[in-house]
């Protein structure tokens, strides 16, 4: 008998059956999906991102243009579990053993076109996926894509340019996080602020904190309040006083 392949609507019918409203109504306040607020009009079933988690990895198999259908969804679980897979097959097509390029292409050109129609829109998702998708893939390429995606208008694409440095730094390389850094200096949204302030501390913590110091005497002045305190969470009191006095 011939397996059928997995769709969409079955993960989805998988997270509605374990969909609990009261969670629902948690996260909804969680993600800020009120109006005027970042998240607006984001819908939630109520399951917490560890279920999400392995739902997903029970369907691990999903196609792609299946995978492209839950990022389509107006559920935000929905477009988590797609995000979870899409990460797993790239980090498969990633590994020497089952290096397949042209998949890797065609996996990040799905991403992008769901970054950019508005789907990756919230902070978990962004955070989820940025790193294990578009960072592994420019890791040996020229990184203009992060430049294009920090001079957008959508907030969710700045926040992805930044957190696609963080594949970078868990290399020791700070050089496309700085750079990202001052072109993003005077970004004062709340998430790039929190996004910037992060990925300038594991420049410290992860490579050196020689490397964030040099960066903080040039721009700590320039910095908002958010993300220089971010960034100097892990500096001793005294280094955090005079930093955040600027």
């Amino acid at each position: 008998m011939t397996e059928v392949a997995p769709t969409a609507a079955d993960v989805q019918a998988a997270l509605v059956a374990v969909a609990n409203p009261a969670d629902a109504i948690h996260l909804q306040r969680f993600f800020k999906t009120g109006p005027g607020e970042y998240g607006e009009g984001d819908v939630f079933v109520g399951v917490r991102v560890p279920v999400t988690r392995g739902i997903a990895k029970r369907f691990a198999a999903l196609s792609l243009d299946e995978i492209d259908v839950l990022l389509d969804s107006p559920v935000h679980e929905d477009r988590l579990a797609g995000l979870v897979i899409l990460n797993a097959r790239f980090a498969k097509a990633s590994k020497p053993k089952t290096f397949d390029d042209a998949a890797r292409a065609e996996m990040v050109r799905l991403y992008l076109a769901a970054v950019r129609r508005g789907r990756v829109n919230n902070w978990d998702l962004v955070d989820v996926s940025a790193e294990n998708i578009i960072g592994p893939w420019l890791a040996d390429k020229p990184r203009d894509l992060l430049f294009d995606l920090a001079g957008a208008d959508s907030l969710w694409e700045r926040r992805v340019a930044l957190l696609s440095t963080f594949a970078f730094i868990k290399t020791g390389d700070a050089t496309t996080t700085f750079e990202l850094a001052e072109r993003l200096l005077n970004d004062r949204r709340d998430l790039i602020q929190k996004a910037l302030g992060w990925m300038l501390r594991e420049v410290g913590k992860r490579i050196d904190q020689r490397l964030l110091i040099g960066f903080l005497d040039q721009h700590a002045a320039e910095l908002g309040r958010t993300a220089l305190s971010y960034a100097t969470e892990h500096l001793d009191a005294e280094l955090r006083a005079h930093y955040r006095a600027q």
